[in-house]
Order: structure tokens, then sequence, then C-alpha cells
């Protein structure tokens, strides 16, 4: 069962939760979760959105860019450490995160892309603005302490179709 929620009423809540690390989901050409540190809730062009920030290298940017969709799953207290380990550290291209991390899989009520019921507070996104970093215009403290790599992210930003609390 989902529970559906004003989205204002839990910003707070997942502004608090994600530099701990939340939950982006694909369903490209499998299901995968990865860990989001970086983010943030805002509105944009009058509609909620969120705006996820994934490097170039990630599994999961070409499930992004395949789909133009996610789900965001974000828990209602700590992260699970067995979750944060596996979708942290380990690619989608290689194993199967749904297994290995243990992972249930709630459907989703507009998108494609599942939520995860460990992590029941869910947003159904869809990507409205995609934009590389160009490394250049980011100051170099910045570029130094995040960039070493030259590995840089693209922003997402993606209208909140659903936000709701898997019950």
């Amino acid at each position: 069962m989902k529970e559906r929620i004003a989205l204002t009423d839990y910003a707070n809540r997942i502004q608090t939760a994600l530099p701990k690390g939340i939950l982006l989901n694909t369903n490209g050409d499998k299901f995968n979760s990865m860990v989001l540190g970086w983010g943030g809730l805002g509105v944009t062009w009058n509609v909620p959105t969120f705006v996820a920030y994934v490097r170039e290298s990630r599994y999961t940017k070409a499930q992004i860019d395949k789909t133009g969709e996610f789900t965001i799953s974000v828990p209602l207290n700590a992260p699970i450490p067995a979750i944060t380990k596996v979708c942290g550290t380990q690619s989608g291209r290689d194993i199967d995160k749904v297994k290995e991390a243990g992972l249930t899989l709630e459907a989703p009520e507009v998108i494609r892309t599942p939520g995860v019921r460990e992590y029941p507070l869910t947003l159904e996104c869809r990507v409205l603005y995609a934009q590389r970093q160009e490394l250049d215009a980011i100051p170099d403290d910045i570029r130094t302490a995040f960039y070493a790599s030259g590995d840089p992210h693209t922003a997402y930003i993606a209208q909140v179709l659903r936000a709701y609390i898997i019950r």
C-alpha cells in the first residue's frame, strides 16, 4: 500500500537524509540502485523538482539517459548499512543489486522504475533537463577536491510526479 504525501511536508527529512545516502533507482536494461549523496529538492518551471548529480562514468547515467526517469528512495530512519555497502560500492553493470542488497521492489504508479520498500519514502521523477558539468567553470578548490579524476557529473532536473510512503 502507498500513502500519498505532500512533498513539502517531507522536504526537510529528504534533505537531511541526502548527505547520509539515499537511493536513486533506474530501470533501463535492468533495475539498478545507486547511493546518492548530492542533490536537492526545489521548484523549477513552476513544478516540484529533484536535482540528481550522476557521474559520467556511472552505469546509472546510461540508464537515466535511456529512460528519462528515476525514482528516489529515502529511508525513514537511518540508512541500512548492507544496502549502502552494495549500492554505494558495486556497479549494476556487474551485479544484480536487488539480489545482492536484499532489495524489495515496489511497483511505481506513473513511471516504469520501481521504488524500494526498505527505503519507503519514494519520489517518482521524470527528467526535464540534463546538463553535463563544465569542469573549467567550477572553482579551483572544488574542482581539485571532487574532480581530480576528470569525471564530471551530469545534473538531472526531474519533475517529481508522485510522492508517497510505501507502507
